[in-house]
């Protein structure tokens, strides 16, 4: 429409119009003069409207979802952050319970051989594939380490330095096979040299060749001079193998490690040896084993012609005439007592029936 001064008017006076109808509307109330015209055209234009609404209410919801997608990823990013921290932190109680108990095993082992040790954490671990069996401590010579330290945890001997940095050390492990310990079995004192065999079991050489061995004796470390690289009396493992000695200078065993060096920890650095050998005092008590039951003994009796009971020695021990009526501990009569007398009675000396007339 081009912009005329009818055009105005006309503009003025539809806006006229329109503010009368709504001051009509409004003081109408409910009998509103109006209100026909808003029904027909609410009938007129409500479908139109549920189609347009249908049709424009996806693309509403999914801008609505484009919109409120940034804070659902916030959200679901901080659960899952809040997830992660109660895993770790229930991974974490339990991976600081195991450190105590293990901890705690090796104080008591430390208790037990009058040892002065340095506790360290296993940070590194050697390839068992690679040259050696190795671990890295996170302990060094600022910690009072030293090298030829013998190493052990809650289990038994784990192996000696090696090598020594400010912070950190290197330690053999006693299934390396460059390692060697000399050991002494418990209670015989029969003296060897074990030595690793990777993920065998060690292999010992006893010095007598005619030591008696058996399956699940024990040994411990014989101990250096003062102490290094070893101190007597650590756990090293127990038999599990004899091989004949064949007439050998030496005898040849194997022996299960205590320790497993594939899940090493918490260990420690024997930084002071005992006064004195412990002998056998840090090997774990052996359980008790239960007494077998006492067998029952039997006793044979036989009956003679004059009616004797006589058992396996030749000694008599009663009578089938004064026994037959006799009754039982239970009060019962005894019928074997019964039957024997009754069989006597009815035999001969030559074992034949007698006739009764």
């Amino acid at each position: 429409m081009r912009d005329t001064r009818e055009s105005r008017l006309l503009l003025v006076l539809l806006i006229v119009i329109a503010l009368a109808l709504i001051t009509v509307d409004i003081r109408g109330g409910e009998d509103s003069p109006v209100d026909g015209a808003r029904q027909a055209a609410a009938t007129v234009f409500g479908p139109v409207e549920n189609g347009v609404a249908a049709a424009v209410d996806p693309v509403g919801n999914a801008i609505g979802a484009v919109r409120d997608s940034g804070d659902r990823h916030d959200r679901i990013a901080a659960l899952e952050k809040e997830n992660a921290g109660l895993k770790t932190a229930l991974g974490s109680d339990a991976r600081t319970n195991s450190r105590v108990r293990q901890l705690d095993a090796i104080l008591k082992n430390a208790d037990a051989g009058q040892y002065g040790i340095k506790g360290a954490q296993v940070i590194a671990i050697g390839a068992a594939q690679g040259f050696s069996w190795t671990i890295t401590i996170d302990a060094g010579s600022e910690d009072g380490i030293a090298r030829d330290m013998t190493v052990l945890n809650g289990e038994g001997l784990v192996g000696r330095v090696t090598t020594v940095g400010p912070r950190t050390a290197t330690v053999l492990l006693a299934n390396d096979p460059d390692f060697t310990v000399g050991t002494r079995m418990e209670k015989t004192d029969e003296l060897g040299f074990a030595t690793g065999q990777g993920n065998s079991p060690l292999s010992v050489q006893f010095l007598n060749g005619k030591a008696k061995v058996a399956k699940g004796d024990r040994l411990v470390t014989f101990g250096s001079s003062k102490g290094k690289p070893f101190v007597p009396g650590v756990p090293v493992g127990e038999v599990v193998r004899v091989d004949p000695s064949g007439g050998d200078l030496t005898r040849t065993v194997y022996v299960k490690p205590y320790v497993g060096f594939t899940k090493l920890d918490i260990v420690g650095i024997v930084v002071l040896a005992p006064r004195t050998d412990p002998r056998d005092a840090v090997l774990p008590k052996k359980p008790a084993t239960s007494a077998k039951p006492k067998p029952t003994p039997t006793v044979t009796v036989t009956v003679q012609p004059n009616g004797d009971l006589v058992d396996g020695d030749g000694k008599v021990v009663g009578n089938i005439h004064r026994t037959a009526g006799a009754t039982a501990s239970d009060g019962t009569a005894d019928a074997n007592a019964t039957n024997a007398s009754t069989d006597a009675a009815d035999t001969d000396d030559d074992g034949q029936a007698n006739d009764q007339e």
